[in-house]
């Protein structure tokens, strides 16, 4: 079956494309499955990793948002791997190291949202990126030994750094397809935009809906092909980066979406601190890192894996005096 699999492959993919055979291999010598590729049981072992099923209770841009269908983290992650598999279908690239490398993009994301990432860069001493971070829990948290280039996908999803494989660049193109798109429909949701509220300009090359707009988006960078490296053409590319613009300034740093912001920080802070001087009170799978890592590295762990209710109920337990606790 797996010998099948890397025929097809061959007959199926483009010449650009991650061959499934060609794989750098693991951190940690592993058994050789006959039914799945390396990428595929790398896909399922973050489907079943502990870290992938707390995105469910991590905020996307919205805390604690009143209403059953704002976007979580776990369903902004769901909705990268769609947009991701779209684009390495219709590319003939390597789906399955593309759907791998998207569901695990996330992995090592704070509890509420970039708000908690930023309150751990300020606190930890060697900073803190959630990319990075993501690695570190399927490296060592979690040990899932994932593929060479599946950890180089996730580690290099953001900001000016780039995957080795193309497969690997789709993600940052497709995690920001995802966020700008799925953002504008939480925000209006919210009464913080309306659809009229974005700039014409930008809708009248991106699309006036949710949908047709995600539309266009893949469009271009299927348009714009595998010949160097993965990019929108134009100028659907400049009127996605004015829009990602106009989404940080209208509702990212909007005062009603981040009014929680200073609580969220403070609280962070109080956690990361009690950890510290309690090595005691963090649980034995991340304690028994300290000897290697330090104490400041492990309650970042700690912190950072929790999920937005689970940091809450932990302050209010450690901080809260009883007698003002809600029943």
């Amino acid at each position: 079956m797996r010998q099948d699999i890397y025929d097809i492959e061959k007959k199926m993919l483009c010449e650009k494309a991650f061959f499934s055979q060609n794989t750098a291999g693991r951190l940690r010598p592993h058994t050789v499955d006959d039914m799945r590729t390396d990428f595929m049981r790398d896909r399922d072992k973050i489907i079943h990793a502990k870290s992938f099923r707390r995105l469910m209770h991590k905020m996307q841009v919205f805390l604690a948002p009143e209403g059953d269908h704002y976007r979580t983290r776990l369903t902004h992650t769901l909705e990268v791997a769609q947009i991701a598999r779209s684009l390495a279908r219709n590319l003939r690239l390597n789906e399955d190291l593309t759907e791998a490398a998207a569901l695990g993009h996330d992995l090592g994301h704070t509890p509420f949202g970039h708000s908690g990432e930023r309150a751990l860069d300020e606190i930890c001493p060697h900073g803190f990126r959630h990319n990075e971070q993501s690695l570190r829990v399927a490296d060592k948290l979690e040990n899932l030994n994932l593929t060479m280039e599946v950890r180089d996908a996730i580690l290099n999803h953001t900001g000016s750094r780039k995957a080795f494989t193309l497969e690997g660049q789709l993600i940052k193109f497709a995690d920001r397809i995802a966020y700008i798109n799925h953002d504008i429909d939480d925000a209006i949701r919210a009464g913080i935009l309306k659809n009229d509220d974005l700039p014409k300009e930008l809708t009248d090359i991106l699309g006036d809906t949710h949908s047709d707009r995600i539309d266009t988006m893949i469009r271009s960078v299927v348009a714009h092909g595998v010949e160097g490296d993965i990019a929108f053409t134009s100028p659907v590319g400049e009127a996605t980066m004015e829009l990602r613009e106009f989404m940080f300034a209208r509702v990212y740093r909007n005062t009603k979406a981040k009014s929680e912001d200073g609580k969220v920080i403070g609280m962070i802070q109080q956690l990361y601190e009690y950890y510290v001087k309690n090595i005691h009170k963090l649980p034995e799978e991340y304690s028994k890192h300290i000897e290697e890592d330090g104490i400041e590295k492990v309650a970042c762990d700690f912190i950072a894996c929790m999920t937005d209710r689970y940091a809450l109920a932990k302050y209010e337990e450690l901080f809260i005096p009883k007698v003002w606790q809600y029943k």
